[in-house]
C-alpha cells in the first residue's frame, strides 16, 4: 500500500475510550517496513524486489516482529514511524516454519514496545484490533472468526492459525492487538471464502504470537532455529477436485531436478497415501531432515510414475542479509 493514500473508515477504527490501555501508545509500536531485494535473489520473481508492509516493535531496543516474506533476502530495509521518521533496519532472521521475521533497527526508534500476549487464550468471537503502520487511521476493530489448521501451497502448515474479519486491507506484518493491549499475532494473508449465496467473505490469516516465544532466542543468536532444517522440495501443490496437484516448481529446485512436472497428481509419499496438502507436507517432513530422499508416487497422463526427490535446505537457495 502507498504510504499516504488510504485510511480505515472512521466507523471501523477502535475508539480509545473502549480500552483500558493507552491505545495511541500501542499503535505507535506498529511501524512501516520497506524492503529492497536484489534482482538475482531466489524470491525476487515470486515476491518482487520491493516489498512494503508493517512490523511491531517487541523490544525497546528496536527489535521488530513482522511476517517473513516481507524481508526474505532483503538487502536494504527502511523502518518508518507513524510520524514519518525513517530509520534503517537489518533483517535478523526469517523462520520458514512459523513464517515470522525479525528486523533490528540500526538507529534509535524511540518507540514503545508491545508485550507478547497469549494467543492460546483467544476464543472465536473475541474482539481485537488489527493495526497497520500509520497510527489510528490505519487500525480497525476486528473479530476472531476462526482458529484452525492452515496449509500453504508453498510447503507450509500451521497447526492452528487465527482468522479475523472484517479483513484489513494492509495485512502483511500488521499486528493483532488484544483487549489487554498485548500482541496476539502478525498478519500474513487475506483469504476469500464464499457463503454459498454468491457473496465473498474476506478474512485475514494471522500467525499466533505464541509460536514466536519458544524460538525467539534461537533466532536472535543464530538467525534460524537451532535444529535440523526440514526437507524442502521446491514445489507448489494445491487441492483440486479431491486431488493434490503440482501447480508450480522452483527453477533448479529438488522436485524439478527429480523430474516432477506441473500437473502431476500426488498419490503417496514414502509409501503412504496423502489426502490433502497438509498431509502431503507433513509426510514429506517425516522423511527426515533436509537432504533426505523423498519417494513420491504420482499420476501423470493416466499413468503412475514413481520419483525419488533428494530434498534440500531451503535456506541454502536464499541470499543471506548483508551485515551493516
Amino acid at each position: 500500500m502507498a504510504s499516504t493514500d488510504w485510511e480505515i473508515p472512521a466507523n471501523l477504527r477502535p475508539d480509545p475510550s473502549d480500552y483500558s490501555f493507552d491505545l495511541d501508545r500501542a499503535l505507535r509500536a506498529v511501524t512501516g517496513l520497506k524492503a529492497y531485494v536484489p534482482p538475482d535473489a531466489f524470491t525476487a520473481g515470486t515476491l518482487n524486489t520491493e516489498r512494503e508492509g508493517s512490523g511491531v516493535v517487541i523490544r525497546e531496543s528496536g527489535l521488530i516482529a513482522t511476517i517473513g516474506y516481507l524481508i526474505l533476502e532483503a538487502e536494504t530495509i527502511w523502518i518508518t514511524t507513524a510520524t514519518g521518521r525513517a530509520v534503517p533496519g537489518h533483517a535478523l532472521a526469517v523462520d520458514q516454519e512459523s513464517g515470522f521475521g525479525l528486523v533490528q533497527a540500526l538507529g534509535r526508534l524511540d518507540l514503545p514496545a508491545l508485550e507478547l500476549g497469549d494467543a492460546d487464550a483467544v476464543r472465536v468471537g473475541d474482539h481485537a484490533i488489527f493495526a497497520a503502520a500509520g497510527g489510528s487511521h490505519r487500525a480497525m476493530e476486528t473479530r476472531v472468526v476462526g482458529r484452525q489448521e492452515f496449509p500453504g501451497y508453498w510447503e507450509y502448515v500451521l497447526d492452528e492459525a487465527l482468522f479475523t474479519s472484517p479483513a484489513h486491507p494492509a495485512w502483511g506484518g500488521s499486528g493483532l492487538i488484544g483487549r489487554d493491549g498485548r500482541l496476539l499475532g502478525i498478519g500474513s494473508l487475506v483469504l476469500q471464502q464464499g457463503d454459498g449465496k454468491g457473496r465473498r467473505h474476506d478474512m485475514n490469516m494471522v500467525v499466533p504470537i505464541n509460536l514466536l516465544a519458544p524460538i525467539l532466542d534461537d533466532l536472535l543468536a543464530y538467525g534460524r532455529v537451532n535444529r535440523p532444517a526440514r526437507p524442502w522440495l521446491g514445489m507448489y501443490a494445491t487441492e483440486a477436485d479431491d486431488e493434490i496437484v503440482v501447480n508450480g516448481l522452483h527453477d533448479n529446485g529438488p522436485a524439478e531436478e527429480a523430474g516432477v512436472q506441473p500437473g502431476d497428481r500426488i498419490l503417496a509419499v514414502d509409501g503412504e497415501e496423502v489426502s490433502d496438502v497438509a498431509s502431503l507436507w507433513r509426510r514429506v517432513w517425516a522423511c527426515g531432515s533436509a537432504g533426505a530422499e523423498v519417494r513420491m508416487r504420482l499420476m501423470r497422463d493416466s499413468r503412475v510414475a514413481n520419483v525419488v526427490i533428494r530434498s534440500a535446505d531451503r535456506a541454502k537457495f536464499l541470499k543471506s542479509p548483508k551485515l551493516h
